[in-house]
């Protein structure tokens, strides 16, 4: 574990440890909430029991646990259904070491003690060998202890802040130096932003992913014109949108989440702004978020992901034709929809090296290196020093069609520095963050 040298540094950078530190508290409130003993056990129940078998007969029992309803049901079903595709493709070509892989859905509810206790449901009672799931970072880090309590493993498909690695989470999804970072240069650099507004839900992903996004600001000396949180699945922008004009910024950097960003962008185009008078940057917005905004309402304004459905490889062309042919030519892919649909490739690639589904085995697998899949994204790798995933950076911008044109690409993978160890404007910014 790497400890962080303290130096003088602006006081609001030491905040950032003192958020993950609470966000300890918050995982231990959670647990709590979900029937769970401070050590992780339910009431009445040994911490010491062990989970029923994860393979027996000719299937594999494996977890699905995403937001089927609430406020994120807008992003996470769509990767239910990637991920369920990606188990019938494997089923269809043998499965997983001889075996079937059978599904078992549980619904988080956009609810984080629901998480927990769905969580600890898959693993204690249905005994699945793996969980593809979680949305919201409030969600992952609401299900960690249970899954590090109970040896369990998730396979988590969406971008976030950084500052975590888990020896039972793989994550298949942006950290902020293949995410954030990137976006904030893009607005900077090529569209000349010298002051940005940051706007996004109230819990740990904005809120962690603006102080790494002001610590670089101030490196890149640009102004930052004002910060605004709303509760997750807000709806209400008026006030906001009055302080965001007012400040005249020349961007917007956006980390929305659910609902909120199907209100925000109507009354932002209903307020008068244009993409071309002040862009927003999102990072949670998607091309399924944008069947929900409504092109008419979006376009001309910017996306920062490692995947678009307009990423142009074979692997996605079939990807693309294989979900629409499942789900119907209407639907759309996305960034988290393939790296859910991945997430579930790496783990039969995992499984296969290991030849064995045991946890253990399958995360010793992971740590040779030679854990790759050819995504439609391009070739993904598994970091075997911190479980993430090496990807292609990619900036899009939004069409009048609700498509996202690609605009810019880092060329090659971006190895994941989920700590920002290579980030020198960060150093001491992850104080108290652990590793």
């Amino acid at each position: 574990m790497e400890q962080y040298t303290k130096r003088a540094t602006p006081s609001w950078r030491f905040s950032l440890g003192r958020l993950m530190a609470l966000l300890g508290v918050f995982a231990l409130l959670v647990s709590a909430c979900s029937g769970t003993s401070p050590g992780g056990a339910s009431s009445g129940e040994s911490v010491a029991s062990a989970p029923v078998t994860s393979s027996s007969g000719d299937t594999i029992k494996v977890g699905i646990l995403h937001s089927l309803s609430g406020t994120m049901a807008i992003s996470e079903v769509s990767v239910k259904d990637a991920t369920l595709l990606a188990i019938q493709e494997i089923n269809a070509n043998g499965g997983v070491l001889g075996k079937q892989l059978e599904p078992i859905i549980e619904d988080g509810a956009s609810d984080w003690p629901t998480f927990a206790e769905k969580a600890r449901k898959l693993i204690q009672q249905d005994g699945v060998a793996v969980v593809f799931g979680c949305w919201t970072s409030a969600s992952r880090k609401a299900v960690l202890p249970v899954f590090e309590e109970l040896n369990g493993l998730l396979f988590y498909p969406v971008q976030y802040e950084g500052l975590e690695a888990s020896p039972n989470i793989f994550y298949t999804g942006a950290e902020p130096t293949q995410q954030i970072i990137p976006g904030v240069d893009y607005l900077v650099n090529e569209l000349g932003a010298r002051s940005i507004y940051l706007l996004g839900s109230d819990y740990v992903f904005p809120r962690t992913a603006n102080l790494i996004i002001k610590a670089q600001l101030e490196h890149l000396g640009v102004t930052l014109a004002g910060e605004e949180y709303v509760p997750l699945g807000g709806t209400e922008f008026s006030t906001i949108i009055s302080k965001i004009r007012e400040a005249r910024p020349d961007a917007i950097f956006n980390t929305l989440n659910g609902d909120s960003n199907v209100a925000f962008f109507k009354q932002f185009k209903d307020a008068g702004f244009t993409a071309e008078a002040l862009p927003v940057m999102s990072v949670s917005v998607a091309e399924e978020e944008v069947r929900g905004i409504g092109p008419e309402n979006i376009a001309g304004h910017y996306t920062a992901w490692n995947y678009y459905q307009t990423t142009d490889t074979p692997e996605n062309k079939a990807f693309v034709a294989a979900y629409k042919a499942a789900y119907g030519e209407e639907r759309v892919t996305s960034d988290p929809i393939e790296a859910g649909y991945f997430g579930v490739y790496l783990w039969k690639e995992m499984v296969e090296k290991a030849g064995s589904v045991a946890v253990d085995d399958v995360r010793a697998a992971a740590q040779s290196g030679e854990i790759t899949f050819q995504a439609p994204e391009g070739l993904v790798k598994v970091d075997p020093e911190n479980q993430h995933t090496w990807k292609i950076v990619r900036i899009g911008k939004i069409n009048e069609s609700g498509l996202i044109d690609e605009v810019w690409s880092s060329g090659e993978a971006v190895r994941p520095d989920p700590f920002l160890k290579n980030i020198e404007w960060a150093a001491g910014l992850t104080e108290g963050a652990g590793q």
